[in-house]
């Protein structure tokens, strides 16, 4: 025993000693006086050296070889009940910006994207069919339609899969989104510009490459692929078409890939437009309601893929809420 702790235990043996021989005297005291013996003094009984059948079945004989599945990590239990940062709902390796690694296939699949192409192709196709029926307002359908088809091509280019088109991606981007911005006006010029980029998307969807190159003299910018009016308009179509969908179990059942279609576009479009250049971007009430329509938009799709009507009927009114409360307080 070292030093320090000897002086300790002489002083506890002394007083432990004093203890008992004080209760000895005052017990004999007592027995004297009365001209008895000292009272026996009763002890507690042990514990049983094996326990009853009862008490022994509310324990583990081995906790270790008897529960299952990995131990809980309190750590990050903690950290999950952290209040969420602001304007964000998705996870980390799906939220642009992000510094583990942003992807957008989190968000939007390739086969969303080459139909996306294919479905506003139809749209371009009839919108110039000929100059009168252009400048008559088809020039507003096709200012929407080449934003759309602009769009696409931006996220092909930026997609971390294996996307059709994705070798010519960038300098179609390029080219429908210069179409989309001049087709604000229905003139002799915009429309020879609306046939010529048509033109390039049916060669595009024949497995060609447009012969035309885009002049880039500056870095790329989301906000140059489309206006956030032709973007605001497309993210409408896609949530009517949602709403219309989930009408009814018998229309989702029938209708699950054209959902999957407009809600990943939504969700597409919902982190679009919180990118660099874009007006309000910096507004965090703006990008916080972006932030929850794209969240909403993939709600509706993870339940579209499991084939879950009232999920995805209540993502869809949830997106719905979503847009309606941006509009109402920021408008295109």
């Amino acid at each position: 025993m070292s030093r320090r702790f000897g002086h300790g235990y002489h002083r506890v043996t002394l007083m432990a000693a004093l203890v008992a021989a004080g209760l000895c005297i005052a017990e004999g005291g007592e027995g004297s006086q009365a001209g008895h013996r000292p009272r026996e003094r009763q002890r507690a009984k042990p514990p049983a050296k094996q326990w009853d059948k009862s008490s022994r079945s509310a324990f583990f004989d081995d906790a270790f070889t008897s529960l299952e599945g990995e131990r809980p990590d309190f750590l990050a239990a903690a950290s999950s009940r952290a209040p969420a940062a602001a304007g964000g709902g998705v996870a980390a390796d799906t939220a642009a910006g992000s510094t583990t690694g942003f992807r957008w296939s989190g968000l939007v699949s390739p086969d969303t994207l080459a139909d996306e192409v294919k479905e506003q192709r139809k749209v371009v196709a009839a919108a110039v069919v000929s100059a009168s029926e252009f400048k008559g307002g088809g020039y507003e359908k096709a200012r929407d339609a080449f934003s759309a088809v602009a769009l696409a091509f931006g996220l092909i280019a930026a997609h971390d899969g294996d996307v059709r088109w994705k070798k010519d991606a960038a300098n179609a981007r390029d080219l429908f989104a210069r179409v989309g911005f001049n087709c604000k006006v229905g003139t002799d010029g915009s429309f020879a510009e609306a046939k010529a980029r048509a033109a390039d998307l049916e060669t595009l969807l024949d497995g060609g490459s447009p012969e035309k190159k885009a002049d880039r003299d500056e870095d790329f910018a989301w906000s140059q692929v489309a206006g956030r009016p032709a973007l605001m308009n497309r993210l409408e179509a896609a949530e009517q078409a949602a709403a219309e969908i989930v009408s009814s179990k018998g229309d989702f059942d029938k209708q699950i890939e054209a959902l999957l279609r407009d809600v990943e576009m939504a969700a597409a479009i919902g982190e679009v437009i919180q990118q660099k250049d874009y007006e309000f971007n910096d507004d965090d009430t703006y990008r916080g309601y972006s932030a929850a329509m794209r969240d909403a938009a993939l709600r509706a799709r993870d339940a579209a893929r499991k084939s879950d009507y009232d999920a995805a009927r209540a993502a869809v009114g949830d997106l719905k809420k979503s847009c309606d409360t941006c509009h109402g307080d920021y408008r295109s």
